[in-house]
């Protein structure tokens, strides 16, 4: 077995030092040699006890050390499994889920792996990250081929991208959905985040794999320039020279969904889906265009049109009182828009938002979520999400000069209080969005994660305001 945290090492197996752990070496090579490390990982630069009884390898890059370990163990090139990258901002998860739908219902058996879950028939596990570690994805892509998976659609986040999570991996699609203000305490600025996304389609194999952009979007249409041979998928007229194209055109949008029209290489066809706004119609090109390069044609895009959603994502709360109240997993300035835009479009009289912002993250981000809703919203909620290690009350403070030019500010740090008030302030005809948390089932305080669903906490907080019968 190959560990790459010495608290987990048994006597014999293999440790390999990654580069995250690099400021800390000395203290995880004790460890792991202490529990009788057989073999040691390195790169050139490691100093070692000068005692150490295991044998040693010493490595240019000890993340791509640990793809080709992994991919040797677990034999993944020798799996004859279709794989498609999704990266972006916005829009992984439920491009991910449209091809899950639209590729099963053309005969394939598919494999996601995601936000959400990671699941094929008849397998589903709970998500502990976007994008599982490297030993682990590995050890995933093992078990689906076992069980007969073909296909297999994976969010690819920057991270996962930039400490290589994913080396050892062969993509046939790569998808790029959107690149907007995220993760910058990480990347540190916007260019680094682009240059992470990119290593997706310039630096991981395949050469010949297909590759997809959004036009719409500045990184998008940079990366199209970058790659001539992209598809790049366009909701405008944006022009690309020399890349193929498939444009949209959102021909009637409402509450109930869309009907979408597409062009592609002279061919048009169009679907009625139940999907809201302009960025879900984004979504189902995007979805498109990687099906297009896994061979697919216009005639075979019909099973996208019954697609209803992903939880967390626009979900409706179902309830007694006709109440419009969703909930969303919008947790950056761009998805805030995008989501208050849909239902601003689908004709709501008010549009009330609850939303917080995560701890231990992008601050900077924050007054600028703040901004979005008070740019779109009627009533803004303002309250805790998952704070982690941080006063939930210092987080609202970084978020309260975007609330600046709201028409109304409500504040209660209690998530659950919070969903309280802002139904109560709901009238006939307003729309109530809670957003930042979407499917999650918990909320993180410290280390500890607190049982908390935002669809469950929005029905007891719709019986508690407005009785548990309708009136």
């Amino acid at each position: 077995m190959v560990r790459t945290d010495s608290r987990q090492v048994n006597p014999g197996e293999v440790f390999v030092l990654m580069p995250s752990a690099a400021v800390k070496s000395d203290a995880f090579l004790a460890d792991a040699l202490s529990r009788g490390a057989g073999w040691i990982v390195v790169d050139h630069q490691t100093a070692l006890p000068g005692d150490m009884q295991a044998a040693l390898v010493r490595v240019d890059d000890t993340a791509e050390a640990l793809g080709m370990l992994a991919g040797a163990h677990f034999r993944t090139r020798e799996q004859a499994m279709q794989v498609v990258a999704v990266t972006g901002t916005n829009g992984k998860t439920t491009v991910t889920y449209l091809l899950e739908g639209l590729l099963s219902a053309c005969g394939r058996k598919v494999g996601v792996l995601g936000t959400v879950a990671y699941q094929w028939p008849g397998v589903s596990i709970d998500a502990s990250l976007t994008t599982p570690g490297c030993w682990r994805l590995h050890e995933l892509f093992a078990q689906m081929s076992k069980d007969g998976v073909d296909t297999v659609i994976m969010e690819t986040s920057s991270h996962a991208l930039h400490q290589k999570r994913v080396a050892g991996l062969e993509f046939d699609a790569a998808v790029l959905t959107n690149l907007t203000q995220d993760h910058l305490d990480y990347h540190g600025d916007f260019e680094s985040y682009y240059q992470a996304k990119k290593l997706l389609f310039g630096s991981y194999p395949r050469d010949d794999k297909h590759k997809t952009a959004n036009a719409d979007d500045p990184y998008g249409l940079r990366l199209l320039k970058e790659f001539p041979d992209a598809l790049g998928f366009s909701l405008g007229n944006v022009q690309v020279n020399g890349n193929p194209m498939l444009r949209g055109t959102l021909v009637e949008s409402t509450a109930k969904g869309m009907l979408l029209r597409m062009e592609w290489e002279g061919k048009c066809w169009s679907l009625n889906s139940g999907l809201v706004g302009a960025h879900n119609a984004s979504n189902l090109l995007a979805a498109q265009a990687a099906a297009l390069g896994l061979g697919m044609g216009p005639a075979d895009m019909q099973p996208l049109a019954p697609f209803t959603g992903v939880p967390g994502r626009l979900e409706r709360v179902q309830n007694n009182h006709d109440l419009d109240v969703f909930v969303d997993y919008a947790h950056t300035p761009d998805a805030l828009l995008n989501v208050q835009r849909a239902l601003r479009d689908a004709g709501f009289k008010r549009l009330v938002t609850v939303f917080g912002c995560g701890g231990n993250r992008d601050r900077t981000k924050r007054p600028l979520m703040g901004q979005a809703v008070a740019n779109l919203s009627d009533i803004c909620v303002l309250t805790s999400d998952n704070p982690r290690h941080e006063d939930p009350l210092e987080i609202m403070a970084d978020v309260r000069p975007g609330l600046a030019a709201a028409k109304r500010v409500v504040e209660d740090a209690d998530r659950y209080q919070a969903l309280v008030k802002a139904v109560s302030l709901m009238q006939p005809g307003d729309a109530l969005l809670i957003a930042g948390k979407g499917h999650e089932t918990y909320q993180q305080v410290g280390d500890v994660k607190l049982p908390f669903s935002d669809v469950e906490a929005a029905k007891r907080a719709i019986n508690e305001v407005k009785g548990g019968v309708k009136e």
